[in-house]
């Protein structure tokens, strides 16, 4: 009797499963990812008055929408940089939001500003592999579940381990972010854990991508070794994805700033992605357009004073270009850094020798005509302070050897430079030794296989001498490539008293007159890539 009892229940309770089953032919998912400011509509982006009409819409028509964002939200485009994301949060409440997770830009601004946004959004934000050290838990709720209609839709997002070398190393510390075996476990504990507490659908918000430079774990990882998850939504690599999984999920993503919005329906048994380009949907909803609108006018007010001129474009391409070769922005912008460091004289009359920019630092061009602050301000975003260190001749190799490990494949880290002339020779393989320390990136065994420096401030290079190089605070702790300027950056940087963007505009606005002279219009010669 007790046998047949329990048989019974259990298939009451399939029974009841199957009655009570949630209706997803109701839902729709929306999602966008990668914004990074690019807010207001204008020609191939749809902006968020667009998101908020097309959510809208789907309303109107007796649909449930969840909006989720898959992170890099609040950085990038001058529109949310000088608010450092309030803006960017303030356009998203507008919006509707359900949920986020944090992109490696995010922490741009440092903790604290972070955890403001955090408290501004009217919207969750959900991360299940970033850690604070010193207590273990999660920096944000792991995960949340929201009910849509009749569907109870658990959400938990990831965040690219990557974001150790890709912002300021300061603005991370005591942060741990898991990756592969223990990041694939966060997020199989949380999809555990939402199905347990009743969820319907799985909801990944993964700013993670599938480009693996450095060793970290992909979206692909993780799909192929976390069951459960029916939406995965990614972010980090700006490529538009529409990838239905053998299972009936699906991973997606909608390349970047708004050109694409994310929408996700269940159709036969499986999720289906149906993007909305830009063009296909023109609506864009008032209130939300007004509130963008009233401040691109404030930051245009700032942000359109002159500079200076220049006759021809200055291409701020990034593959091939900045990361992969030297590029004219590059000359210009390092040898600004080099002459403002000599004008602070923070060494005493001593001259100081190079200057190092990470090509990933410059995140735009200029083009001709007029150059206005927010173009400045628009190449360089990040508000870095300018250091000048101290090291020996063999660590400026084994940084250059170290920042070109991949060339001629992209690195963020490549060296744009001022005051040094050196070569690649993408011919002989890079050796790797352990990684460094609180980075993604190894050292070199053999500093100087691949890389020869030629000449610093004019001279023939020595190994056995001691150069003074300028840099921004990114690349003095550890970030990118540059893990080998730490210990040296910790004994003896001195802070030159300007951030990198007002070292531009000082040396186009004193040093060249207003007007960039020619020689800028091509790469100088400093740096040559043998394949």
């Amino acid at each position: 009797m007790k046998k047949i009892f329990s048989a019974f229940v259990l298939a009451s309770v399939m029974v009841c499963q199957s009655v009570f089953a949630a209706d997803l032919s109701k839902l729709v998912i929306m999602h966008t990812n990668d914004t990074h400011g690019y807010d207001q509509r204008a020609e191939g982006i749809n902006g968020l008055a667009t998101v908020k009409a097309l959510k809208d819409d789907f309303e109107k028509k007796g649909y449930n929408v969840l909006l989720v964002d898959a992170g890099d939200a609040i950085q990038d485009n001058n529109l949310v940089n000088l608010s450092k994301g309030k803006t960017a949060i303030q356009f998203f409440n507008a919006v509707g939001y359900d949920a986020a997770t944090f992109g490696n830009h995010e922490f741009d601004y440092g903790q604290d500003i972070l955890q403001e946004r955090m408290k501004q959004a009217k919207y969750a934000y959900v991360c299940a592999n970033v850690l604070v050290e010193a207590t273990g838990k999660t920096f944000a709720p792991a995960s949340k579940i929201i009910t849509k209609g009749d569907v109870k839709i658990g959400v938990f997002g990831m965040t690219t381990p990557e974001t150790l070398v890709s912002t300021n190393p300061k603005d991370v510390y005591g942060l741990q972010f898991l990756d592969h075996e223990d990041l694939i476990k966060a997020a199989q504990k949380e999809v555990d854990f939402l199905k347990t507490s009743g969820a319907d659908v799985i909801v990944a918000l993964a700013h993670i991508g599938s480009y693996n430079k450095t060793g970290y774990a992909t979206s692909e990882d993780i799909l192929a070794n976390v069951k459960g998850i029916d939406v995965f939504v990614d972010g980090h690599d700006h490529k538009l994805k529409n990838k239905p999984q053998k299972d009936g999920s699906i991973h997606v993503s909608t390349g970047d700033y708004t050109k694409n919005i994310g929408v996700v329906t269940f159709k036969d048994g499986k999720w289906v992605a149906d993007p909305y380009k830009y063009g296909r949907f023109n609506e864009e909803d008032q209130k939300v357009k007004k509130l963008v609108d009233k401040a691109v006018e404030k930051v245009a007010k700032a942000m359109n004073k002159k500079v200076a001129t220049v006759g021809f474009d200055l291409d701020g391409a990034r593959n091939p270009g900045l990361r992969t070769k030297e590029m004219a922005i590059g000359d210009l912008i390092a040898d600004a850094y080099l002459w403002q460091g000599r004008q602070a004289n923070v060494l005493a009359g001593k001259d100081i020798d190079c200057a190092f920019i990470n090509g990933g630092g410059i995140r735009k061009g200029i083009n001709k005509g007029t150059i206005t602050y927010g173009n400045v301000c628009a190449a360089l975003p990040y508000n870095s302070q300018l250091y000048v260190i101290t090291i020996p001749g063999s660590v400026l190799l084994e940084v250059i050897e170290a920042s070109t490990y991949s060339t001629p494949v992209a690195v963020a880290g490549f060296p744009q430079v001022a005051g040094v002339e050196y070569e690649v020779d993408t011919t002989v393989p890079f050796e790797a030794e352990e990684k460094y320390p609180r980075s993604l990136f190894s050292k070199p065994a053999k500093p100087g296989a691949r890389v020869t420096i030629k000449t610093v401030n004019g001279k023939p290079f020595d190994i056995n001498a001691e150069y003074s190089v300028v840099a921004t605070e990114f690349q003095c702790n550890g970030g990118d490539t540059y893990a080998a300027f730490m210990p040296y950056a910790a004994k003896n940087s001195r802070s030159i008293g300007y951030i990198d963007s007002d070292a531009l505009v000082n040396y186009l606005k004193t040093e060249l007159g207003g007007i960039v002279p020619e020689n800028y219009k091509e790469a100088q010669g400093r740096i040559i890539i043998k394949k």
